[in-house]
């Protein structure tokens, strides 16, 4: 095992790389505790390593896009009050992002804040957002618009959960991955390009050494801006137009998914902009964006009238224009604010040609 200690303004908090199991075990230590697990987490290892767990302390979530929202958070509310114990409380949750976001604003909120444990079993939350101190929640339609500030106290990293991910799920991790690899430099896309066969196939190796650079990476554009006011706002590329595409398709795209056709819409818009030399972003959609791609796509998820609504309603957005961050041909990134309804609409076009949406 390895760990990872990361210096915040809320607390310090520690990544472990657990080599077996039996980490669940030793969470008896803490006195009082609620586990919330990911109900496809609890069918695939509810009779082996989650064993351990009694019923009485456990509480199966089911998971979806609509269940990241106010409602969720207030049954987790009565499940905790119902309990007799109070800042004692531990809150452990295993799963993916939607039970991190759901089960982490529960801690930032309840009592003004309780001990919390995250165990990701997924790529997307193993390799992206286990760290960073997010929550996010939905409102109505739109995505990610309520959160808070809050880091797990531990987070306990187990890459065979991995193993028994649907291949949906896995590749919407890998759009992060992918993502962030590229924020890292031309060195690092090459060589996830280089290990990209191994990562699909799940190689425990490929797997583990992309989880960690893709943490590394992040971890460089956080530091001095933990709550996203300057350079962070960088890992946000391929989420400007990507948010607004889950948004448009009621979240018939995943996350992960949608941040890949983001990015390669974004790189599309760089090379509009001259930022972007046309044979890199090639280059980087032939090796690795649309590798990543499984999903189906459907006309009606890219009307630009549905996207430009959804992206006028992106909370980082301070002006008239939108909020795309872009990539240049040196491998830095810009957050750009003045990009245009008429630039979003042949940008748009362009993407479904290149993708052949029809």
């Amino acid at each position: 095992m390895s760990v990872i200690t990361i210096h915040s303004n809320v607390r310090d908090y520690s990544v472990h790389f657990q080599d077996s199991a039996r980490f669940i075990q030793e969470f008896s230590r803490f006195p009082e505790r609620l586990f919330v697990i990911d109900e496809n987490v609890w069918r695939h290892y509810g009779g082996g390593c989650l064993s351990c767990i009694p019923e009485g302390e456990r509480m199966v979530f089911s998971v979806s896009e609509e269940r990241k929202g106010l409602d969720s958070v207030m049954e987790i509310y009565d499940r905790l009050m119902d309990r007799a114990a109070k800042k004692n409380m531990t809150l452990i949750s295993l799963g993916g992002g939607i039970v991190q976001d759901v089960t982490g604003f529960v801690a930032s909120t309840l009592y003004r804040g309780l001990n919390w444990v995250f165990v990701p079993t997924t790529l997307l939350a193993q390799a992206d957002s286990c760290i960073g101190s997010k929550t996010s929640l939905n409102y109505k339609r739109f995505k990610n618009l309520i959160g808070t500030f809050y880091p797990p106290a531990e987070v306990h990293i187990h890459s065979p959960f991995l193993q028994t991910l649907e291949e949906a799920d896995f590749l919407s991790g890998l759009g992060e991955v992918v993502k962030l690899h590229l924020m890292g430099g031309e060195k690092t896309a090459a060589a996830l390009a280089g290990s990209l066969p191994a990562v699909l196939e799940r190689n425990p190796d490929a797997l583990l050494q992309a989880t960690r650079t893709s943490l590394s990476i992040k971890l460089s554009y956080m530091e001095g801006d933990e709550f996203d006011t300057g350079r962070r706002n960088l890992l946000n590329f391929g989420h400007c137009f990507g948010h607004a595409l889950e948004t448009v398709s009621s979240y018939a795209i995943p996350h992960g998914q949608a941040v890949v056709i983001g990015m390669l819409f974004a790189n599309i818009a760089a090379v509009q902009r001259g930022l972007l030399a046309p044979s890199l972003a090639s280059h980087l959609a032939d090796v690795l964006l649309r590798k990543s791609l499984s999903i189906p796509l459907r006309k009606e998820y890219f009307g630009s009238d549905a996207i430009l609504a959804a992206m006028k309603q992106d909370k980082k957005r301070t002006g008239d224009g939108l909020v795309v961050v872009m990539m240049r041909s040196d491998y830095t990134f810009e957050k750009l604010t003045d990009y245009s309804p008429d630039e979003l609409v042949a940008t748009t076009a362009e993407l479904m040609e290149s993708l052949r949406v029809s």
